[in-house]
């Protein structure tokens, strides 16, 4: 999502102010929730890393991501820093990078800030737009955030400088972690803006769908009930759509985070991951991948959201 400043500020400030009075409902068990609003915010630990949703503005999503070795801790599209100083707080670990996906304000708008409330950061994006920058980064770039790799991944189209950051780390049999801001969403992905549908199909079919199958998916938005009533209008008859939808909804309910997914899942229930299905293209009428990508993103842009 991309509103003017002055919009986006009064809104959120609007929205939160609401979810407060409203109360909330229990938190799943075996997992670590907090509450922000009707949104909480979740740890998924594994044994090398952890991350850290922690839910920004109306529908998007911080992450803070802690190398559980060296207790080193990078923040992903930081756009509400007080909330991210916090966090760190907490956790009692040192903050040493920002990783920023896109210049858009929603994600890249607290960097100024945050630089200013912890010093010496080094800050990484792949577009001069984005504040603060310190370190520009291209495809396959890497960096270091303790003892975790950071590789870069560049997905032009959403912005023509947007970048995903795979996270892992060497030696382990644990799943990587790729952050992707608007580039791939839950069964979605983001609207072209600066963009073309070829760029887009080679940002999800031939860099991210080629990553390991398990690799877990951490996006920049809580878009996905609505992204899979889209899916469910273009493929009616998909078990995998009709499954995730009933579960995303539940977990909508209560405010719990529908995030993370994974490479495999996406490919079983994501539209523009599936364009190379014959379902999809039948219901695009194309019989080729990216034209069949153009045709659902401008079906998606004007698609009126059902509302059960």
């Amino acid at each position: 999502m991309v509103l003017g400043r002055g919009l986006l500020g009064r809104r959120s400030l609007t929205v939160l102010g609401d979810c407060a009075l409203r109360g909330l409902g229990r938190c799943a068990a075996g997992a670590l929730f907090c509450h922000s609003g009707l949104r909480k915010s979740a740890v998924i630990t594994q044994a090398t890393m952890k991350v850290e949703l922690l839910p920004a503005l109306t529908d998007n999503y911080m992450y803070l991501i802690v190398d559980e070795d060296s207790k080193e801790a990078a923040i992903v599209d930081p756009v509400q820093p007080q909330k991210v100083v916090d966090a760190v707080r907490k956790h009692g670990v040192k903050l040493t990078t920002v990783l920023t996906t896109h210049h858009h304000w929603d994600h890249a708008g607290g960097n100024e800030k945050l630089v200013k409330l912890e010093p010496g950061l080094k800050v990484f994006g792949g577009d001069d737009r984005i504040g603060a920058l310190t370190n520009k980064v291209t495809h396959l770039s890497t960096l270091q955030v303790g003892s975790l790799s950071v590789k870069c991944l560049s997905t032009p189209c959403h912005t023509s400088g947007h970048i995903c950051y795979l996270v892992s780390k060497p030696g382990s049999s644990e799943p990587s972690a790729v952050f992707t801001g608007d580039t791939l969403f839950v069964a979605g992905c983001g609207k072209f803006y600066e963009g073309t549908a070829d760029e887009m199909y080679k940002a999800l079919l031939e860099v991210l769908g080629r990553l390991p199958p398990d690799t877990k998916v951490y996006c920049g938005h809580e878009y996905t009930v609505n992204n899979l009533k889209f899916a469910r209008y273009v493929e009616p008859h998909n078990t995998a759509i009709q499954e995730k939808l009933a579960w995303a909804k539940g977990k909508h309910a209560v405010g719990e985070p529908t995030v993370p997914s994974t490479i495999a899942e996406e490919f079983t229930y994501n539209p523009f991951m599936r364009v190379r299905e014959k379902s999809v293209q039948q219901h695009a009428r194309e019989t080729d991948p990216v034209t069949t990508m153009r045709a659902i993103r401008k079906e998606k842009d004007q698609f009126k959201v059902p509302r059960d």
